[in-house]
């Protein structure tokens, strides 16, 4: 079972991106695209308050009237976030993932936050386990002689 912990040390960066709530969209979206990623934290006197994904833009941007040069990034981030910790198992994140549709997750230890893990980070690794496991049943049926 792959745990969040083995995401993250699986990453190839370890970079946290983030944005203060006084920036404006289009710095957060700067940054997301600098950085080619979909979500960055917003925080505020070094404290995580919430987080803006690029779906936050398409839905709540200029079709709202939202002008990205002109709009504060704390009036339009989530900021009630649903957490993981590093114990949690890529499975139970893609149902938090499914019940809540999103595709981010915070990774927070001792009300610290020490990652973030994306839908692609959590379905790689579940595919991973499953390939895994064919292979295995693969393997047993072969080994015991079974035919079909």
């Amino acid at each position: 079972m792959t745990t969040v912990r083995k995401l993250l040390e699986s990453k190839e960066t370890e970079t946290n991106y983030s944005v203060a709530s006084t920036d404006t969209v289009l710095q957060a979206i700067k940054v997301m695209t600098d950085a080619h990623i979909g979500a960055v934290l917003v925080t505020e006197g070094g404290k995580i308050v919430g987080i803006y994904t690029e779906r936050d833009y398409l839905y709540k941007g200029e079709i709202e009237g939202h002008a990205a040069k002109e709009t504060i990034i704390k009036d339009v981030m989530i900021s009630k976030m649903v957490t993981v910790t590093m114990e949690t198992s890529a499975e139970q994140c893609i149902g938090l993932m499914r019940q809540y549709n999103i595709r981010h997750l915070p990774v927070v230890e001792n009300e610290h936050l020490v990652g973030l893990v994306s839908m692609r980070d959590v379905m790689f690794a579940v595919i991973e386990n499953k390939e895994s496991e064919i292979r295995g049943l693969e393997n047993y049926i072969m080994g015991s002689g079974f035919q079909s």
